[in-house]
């Protein structure tokens, strides 16, 4: 098993607004600097975003990528150049762009409210060519399961409403209490944040907003110490397209 972890002081740092909206980047991009991983298969950029107080990220363009904000907690409030109208979106909601061949998109994010925005890298070659597209996503749109002592929402995938272009993706939302032992594909990236409580993942003790990448292993041991709330994604080791970070390793050295 090969298993990296990265703690929060170990991501990469950004914020907005004179640090109106703080982030840590399990995820950066190369001219945030400061630690985090390197992007992988075809996920490539990760950050969690907390707002101190109301803040605003002003209009901004997207090419190609595809782009999820999922609200972790609070409210927020998003804007697109196609739609050009204000979307409201509250804890447990999620918004995708597709962001195709351009789109304008801008953010509000309200005091103490939570974020994750993690993009996608479909094949641009492709997505370049396809028209920007926006969705929003309820909480009760989602699925949840239990299966092997996991509650699972189910936010990308079988039996999501989020379909990507960009393939062989997963992702869900765990929360455990017991100790299991869960069958996974030693051909995918398996992908852990931390949203809180502690316990080990595989041997490796783990605490909020610690991140996760494990590789080449079928089976995995998670043992919560209480409660433990995950939030999981898997990707295909092979693809079937280069990737924007292959084509431009040397911006990340």
């Amino acid at each position: 098993m090969a298993i990296r972890k990265y703690s929060k002081s170990e991501q990469a740092y950004g914020e907005f607004n004179g640090g109106g909206i703080i982030e840590n980047k399990p995820i950066g991009f190369p001219q945030g600097g400061g630690g985090g991983s390197h992007p992988y298969s075809n996920l490539f950029y990760w950050a969690k975003a907390v707002a101190t107080e109301d803040s605003t990220i002003g209009e901004h363009p997207h090419q190609a990528f595809e782009i999820l904000s999922f609200v972790l907690n609070g409210d927020i409030e998003h804007y697109d150049s196609h739609n050009q109208k204000w979307f409201p979106l509250e804890k447990g909601d999620v918004q995708v762009i597709k962001s195709g061949n351009g789109i304008y998109h801008s953010e509000k994010m309200y005091k103490d409210s939570v974020m994750f925005q993690i993009w996608f890298n479909p094949d641009i070659n492709i997505t370049l060519k396809n028209k920007a597209e926006y969705s929003d996503h309820k909480e009760a749109d989602f699925e949840t399961t239990e299966e092997n002592n996991i509650i699972k929402k189910k936010m990308i995938g079988t039996d999501s409403p989020i379909e990507l272009v960009s393939e062989g993706v997963t992702a869900e939302q765990w929360e455990l209490t017991e100790n299991t032992e869960i069958e996974i594909d030693s051909n995918k990236y398996h992908s852990f944040y931390v949203l809180s409580g502690n316990g080990a993942i595989g041997g490796e003790k783990v605490t909020t907003d610690d991140y996760l990448i494990i590789t080449d292993e079928n089976q995995l041991q998670i043992d919560p110490d209480g409660d433990l709330e995950l939030f999981y994604i898997s990707n295909p080791s092979q693809l079937s397209h280069e990737t924007y970070y292959q084509l431009h390793k040397d911006r990340y050295q």
